[in-house]
């Protein structure tokens, strides 16, 4: 997961906060770019199928990857859930890409914004920004934390452990203070030069995480004596060494076939199935190029995210603890189990140490100790790189967003002052920690948006009624495209709540429930257009 846009022939993310085609050997690079904000792209701006491919391949091998692999280990996941529930999640995502978002992004060539505005009018856009905007800010704090880690392993300072909620040393809080001020600096000032490095980093960063899983792999072939001759020796090693299965870590959600699954299909949900990816794909020649997505899914959301898993396995089986807690584990007669490398990819036996006073809670996770355990200053500058080439895209969109709500605002003081909050909140290791759940409330909250715009675009005209409703009626609230995005949020909460469906289930029914009422809503309100609909808005 990652939010800039880079390709080869190349999708660039500009001032307006919009996608636009942009060749690279333009030779007046401060020239202004015709974004087609509020028009169709026309034929002679059409990307083909290559530039997508590297575009999606780039954007999801990130800082983000570094955290969610390992949060699958803490959730007790198994090698078969996890390897094919990544498989298939991963697969549905890509038809979703295909599907859903190619077809209508091929079909009216809108960005997102504009599509959103021509259904639901101005105002309710105003607040789908809002939400977008507190999002990306949680998220660039995120990322913030993960290469504030980095630090950590240079100046030794402690860091948050895996449920830790809140700071818990002064080194942790001034280490993240001034990484966050940095990325700001940079989001306000320098977008555009690191948005060139980051294209450029992208490939690298994409070999350093399979150098991660083999190094991981090398190391655990060694601790653990397994001979590996064969594939079947490889899942022997996979399934009894480093994903056991079991109980998930204290305070986390145990993980399933299901829950990897829906994970991978549903984590880019604001993307895929909520339609923000109209943007992009409004520039591909056919909508099967939404195939492309593939090359994101299976090398970042499959590959980086179990060669990230394997980092944190490996941190566990390799385990080195001080002589306090040595002497806290002989005195509680443990010290002869830990020498065995038997159980620390447990729940139970990771409940025994904290019982026994050896940990304070499950061991953390930590990106920088992580890749400097494994690839040593090449792991930790990659941390530092894919934290940062994550967080300042993700600082511009959110900068972007609220400057959207009042449009007559600074961008650069948007940015600052959006840098400042997410750096105040990635002190605090909540959302980095919960990464998963957030990704997961993320898509809940803007899914049924995405809906609302399927429903719009292939449904009203089959029961009698024209789409663009905001447009053609000439209002700046629809409230039946309101009333179906605040009912399906209210209703999805309530299920989570309710411990009837977890949070990574729920985008499903929600989607369903976001297009039935939509449908229903604007039959209800009917009423005479003030203008004619164009062909073209609708296909």
């Amino acid at each position: 997961m990652c939010w800039f846009r880079s390709c080869g022939s190349k999708l660039v993310v500009t001032a307006a906060g919009h996608v636009s085609a942009h060749s690279m050997s333009d030779s007046v690079p401060h020239e202004p770019v015709n974004e087609y904000e509020h028009e169709r792209v026309p034929d002679s701006a059409l990307l083909g199928l290559k530039s997508f491919v590297g575009q999606y391949a780039g954007e999801h091998v990130a800082g983000t990857e570094l955290m969610i692999g390992p949060l699958f280990v803490a959730s007790g996941v198994s090698a078969f859930d996890l390897v094919f529930g990544l498989l298939i999640g991963n697969l549905l995502a890509v038809l979703s890409w295909t599907f859903m978002t190619a077809p209508i992004a091929t079909r009216a060539r809108f960005t997102l914004y504009h599509q959103l505005e021509q259904v639901c009018g101005r105002k309710l856009v105003v607040l789908y920004d809002a939400a977008n905007g507190v999002m990306f800010t949680l998220l660039a704090g995120a990322m913030i934390t993960v290469s504030a880690t980095a630090l950590g392993v240079g100046f030794k300072f402690r860091m948050p452990g895996l449920n830790d909620l809140l700071p818990n040393s002064v080194g942790w809080v001034i280490a993240v203070l001034v990484v966050g001020g940095l990325f700001t600096v940079v989001a306000a000032y320098g977008y555009k030069a690191l948005a060139r490095f980051a294209n450029v980093a992208a490939p690298w960063m994409v070999v350093m995480f399979l150098a991660f899983g083999i190094v991981a792999l090398s190391r655990f072939k060694t601790s653990s004596g397994v001979n590996i001759a064969s594939v079947g020796d490889l899942w022997n090693l996979a399934k009894d060494v480093i994903w056991k299965g079991g109980d998930a870590f204290p305070g986390r959600v145990k993980f399933t076939f299901w829950h990897v699954m829906f994970f991978a299909w549903f984590c880019n949900m604001a993307w895929h199935i909520g339609m923000a990816d109209l943007t992009v794909l409004r520039y591909a020649r056919k909508s099967w190029y939404g195939l492309a997505s593939a090359a994101g899914m299976y090398l970042g959301h499959f590959m980086a995210w179990i060669c990230a898993a394997m980092l944190y396995a490996l941190q566990l089986y390799e385990v080195n603890l001080t002589p306090a807690e040595l002497k806290a584990l002989a005195d509680a007669g443990l010290l002869e189990s830990f020498k065995s490398h038997e159980f620390l990819l447990t729940a139970s036996k990771i409940n025994e140490l904290i019982q026994a006073g050896v940990w304070q809670g499950p061991p953390a996770v930590l990106p920088g100790p992580m890749a400097f355990h494994a690839c040593g200053m090449a792991g930790l500058l990659l941390v530092v790189i894919a934290g940062w080439t994550t967080a300042n895209p993700t600082l511009y969109r959110a900068g972007l967003a609220f400057q959207a709500i009042a449009p007559g605002s600074s961008r650069f003081r948007a940015t600052i002052c959006t840098g400042l909050v997410a750096s105040l909140t990635a002190v605090f290791p909540l959302v980095t920690m919960r990464l998963l759940d957030f990704v997961a409330l993320w898509g809940m909250i803007l899914m049924p948006m995405g809906a609302i715009i399927f429903a719009d675009f292939w449904l009203l005209r089959r029961f009698g009624m024209a789409p663009y409703r905001a447009a053609i009626y000439g209002l700046t609230w629809n409230w039946a495209a309101a009333m179906a995005w605040f009912v399906t949020v209210i209703v999805c909460t309530a299920l989570v709540l309710s411990g009837g469906v977890p949070i990574f289930f729920v985008g499903l029914p929600g989607w369903f429930i976001a297009t039935a009422l939509y449908v229903g809503l604007s039959r209800l309100g009917r009423r005479r257009p003030v203008i004619a609909v164009k062909r073209q808005n609708a296909y």
